[in-house]
């Protein structure tokens, strides 16, 4: 087991892995200026956490299975757990959990989940693989949880960064309610694919868009250098922040948190993947450094 973060690096950027959670806990750019998130436990702890098996909460915080409660804190166990480093090198690291007896306390499946994270260039990209390593499907969600600068550093106040979406988003989007998914829903900011974030909109926690149509966010403020997060295969995003904190989160999952008054068993649960025995599925995104976070996009830089 190792002790320390595992470094990578790159001519653009560099980055650093915990091995617990195997989360990634530091992003810089070529001049070694801090794309990510601290931790300062001041506004929140957390600054990339992975959730598996779920997103979210369920409610009660338990998991109910086959008459059984299981106890499942909010977006799962793996973030509170140690992994094993399986390889690394300058520019790739591949971090382990394997199902023990304190994992089935929690979650009765047996499961492997190996997450990859490989430096090129400007791109830091991360694969997470659940695989089915018991004799019944494998219930299961998983997110990523980044939280980035707000602002970035390169210049403009947290009022000038936007976000832009790669298309226009059409479907409502939900918030949550004691950490569930709430029935309601409300207009999607990203209706002209462009929206600045603000205080005002983390006052009722995250935006959860739950029909996301594109696949990739760029966050930054135009004319200067930002990021470009990206998520092929997550059918859901998550936006969140604290009012006032210097932090915004842009998190891919697939999956999300209960639903309002679902007290079915977790097998039941929307947004699950079920993955047949000795079966695997691949979860992944990617974070890439803009030297013009405007650049390269269809989207008209105004707010809606």
């Amino acid at each position: 087991m190792v002790d320390g973060p595992v470094k990578l690096t790159s001519p653009l950027m560099s980055a650093q892995i915990a091995p617990l959670g195997a989360e990634l806990v530091r992003l810089a750019d070529a001049e070694g200026r801090e794309l990510l998130w601290n931790g300062d436990p001041a506004f929140w702890s957390g600054r990339a956490p992975l959730l598996f098996p779920i997103v979210g909460r369920l409610p009660g915080d338990e998991l109910r299975h086959e008459g059984v409660a299981y106890p499942m804190a909010q977006h799962g166990l793996a973030r509170r757990r140690s992994f094993a480093l399986v390889e690394a090198d300058p520019g790739r690291a591949l971090f382990r959990l394997e199902a023990d007896e304190e994992t089935r306390r929690q979650y009765p499946f047996a499961f492997r989940l190996d997450v990859t994270y490989t430096l090129a260039e400007a791109t830091l990209s991360i694969e997470a693989k659940v695989i089915n390593t018991g004799v019944v499907p494998l219930p299961a969600s998983f997110g990523f949880h980044p939280a980035f600068r707000w602002p970035l550093p390169y210049g403009g106040t947290r009022a000038d960064h936007v976000l832009i979406f790669e298309k226009a988003e059409v479907a409502p989007i939900h918030r949550p309610v004691g950490g569930l998914l709430s029935r309601a829903t409300e207009p999607n900011p990203a209706i002209e694919a462009v929206f600045t974030p603000t205080d005002a909109m983390f006052e009722r926690d995250a935006l959860i868009f739950t029909q996301v149509r594109s696949r990739h966010v760029r966050f930054g403020v135009p004319g200067e250098p930002g990021l470009e997060v990206a998520f092929p295969g997550m059918p859901q995003l998550g936006i969140w922040s604290k009012p006032g904190a210097p932090f915004l989160c842009i998190e891919p999952w697939f999956g999300y948190a209960s639903p309002e008054g679902d007290e079915g068993p977790f097998i039941e649960k929307p947004g699950l993947a079920h993955i047949p025995p000795g079966a695997e599925q691949s979860f992944a995104m990617s974070v890439r450094w803009l030297p013009d976070v405007g650049r390269e996009s269809g989207a008209s830089l105004h707010s809606p």
